[in-house]
């Protein structure tokens, strides 16, 4: 009797289901997929000579000085002393910041500047936030840290109703502002983040007037960019690339200098179709458009945003214009995203020239799982496969 039944194994479905394919791309490009090298980026700067042919906004009187090997969270560091050392009213503070950070990014500060300008804070990023617009109101230059980007969100309400309208409801007073507040935090995914440690919440901020959002995508670019940040007249939110702390690492200025902010950057010159990243994702774009060359005779031209409010409009659309085709890469939910904004202001501005829609490679409408953030985050497949599709239209 037992031997009448049939194993499971021998049964088959009744119908054939097509099994949905992950891209256009031919199976064997999933070859791609695999873990950045940072090491051999040449968006990163490996020799001293290549720090001033790769960066080319850094100031000219560094260019003849001399670099040293930092990764990312050191050059956050050494922008941190930099700022304290020529700013005597600039104050550090945040969450366990004393004794170095999460990161490490404020490693040894305290040591050389004392507990009265590094100190840690209650478990209140509303507080955190609350008392660094104060401090700034009051002359003083607010550097505090929110200890993961994910966090941010029950200081929303002192960034969008104080910091960012202080300037605006004072008619312009000198004294009545935010502006020398500089507020930083990890960012984005790092592969076992989940819900609450791997979110990429810049697309909130796209809406808040008055307020300037940073994401550097290395640690030259981090360390000229905190400083400018620290000594200019707005509210700056600096999103650091948590996955990039370590992995990043680059040849840096010793000495001090400052970055243009509100300025994307052409890292790669193409002729084909632009792609526009910023973060992490600059790195999954520079495979992509290397692999767009190889696989598909494309020529790419990658650009780096760096500023995501307010973006550099006028360089994007001057790529646009040229290339006529346009695919934006964030690892943030596709709605409410960066895609959204650069897209509607490119269908707008370069519709004429525009040979396909701008196609967006995201993450997805979901919350940030922990099993699968592998899959939520953009790959070199998936910017591949947009490049792609963008070409056939």
């Amino acid at each position: 009797m037992k031997n009448s039944l049939l194993p499971f194994r021998s049964l088959r479905p009744a119908i054939n289901v097509p099994r949905r394919r992950y891209t256009t791309v031919s199976p064997g490009a999933g070859r791609l997929n695999v873990p950045t090298d940072y090491s051999t980026s040449s968006y990163l700067a490996h020799t001293p000579s290549q720090t001033y042919n790769l960066h080319t906004d850094l100031p000219k009187h560094i260019r003849s000085g001399k670099t040293k090997r930092t990764n990312y969270f050191t050059a956050v560091n050494d922008a941190l002393r930099i700022i304290l050392t020529t700013d005597d009213k600039s104050l550090i503070f945040g969450e366990d910041v004393s004794f170095g950070g999460v990161f490490r990014c404020t490693s040894n500060l305290t040591d050389s500047f004392g507990s009265s300008r590094i100190f840690n804070t209650p478990l209140s990023e509303q507080g955190i936030i609350g008392f660094a617009i104060g401090l700034s109101a009051s002359g003083y230059t607010a550097l505090p840290e929110i200890q993961f980007a994910d966090y941010l969100f029950p200081a929303f309400d002192q960034l969008h109703n104080e910091a960012s309208k202080m300037r605006y409801r004072s008619g312009g007073a000198e004294m009545f502002n935010a502006g020398r507040m500089v507020v930083r935090m990890p960012t984005s995914a790092v592969g076992h983040g989940g819900l609450y440690h791997s979110q990429s919440p810049e697309g909130f901020f796209l809406g808040m007037q008055g307020v300037i959002v940073v994401i550097p995508r290395s640690p030259v670019q981090a360390k000229g960019l905190l400083i400018a940040a620290a000594r200019g007249a707005d509210p700056v939110v600096i999103m650091e690339p948590k996955i990039l702390y370590r992995a990043a690492v680059e040849e840096v200025p010793l000495e001090e200098y400052e970055l243009p902010i509100g300025k994307a950057e052409v890292l790669q010159v193409g002729t084909d179709v632009t792609l526009v990243a910023y973060g992490t994702m600059v790195y999954v774009a520079e495979a992509a458009a290397r692999a767009a060359k190889e696989r598909l005779g494309v020529s790419a031209e990658v650009i780096d945003l760096r500023t995501v409010r307010p973006w550099d409009k006028e360089t994007i659309t001057k790529s646009v214009n040229k290339t006529g085709r346009c695919v934006v890469v964030h690892e943030a939910s596709r709605t409410g995203g960066m895609g959204e904004s650069v897209a509607g202001e490119v269908q707008e501005r370069c519709f004429l020239r525009l040979e396909a829609p701008v196609t967006r490679v995201t993450g997805w409408d979901t919350p940030m799982p922990l099993a699968f953030e592998g899959f939520m985050v953009p790959d070199v497949v998936r910017v591949l496969d947009g490049i792609k599709r963008t070409m056939e239209y």
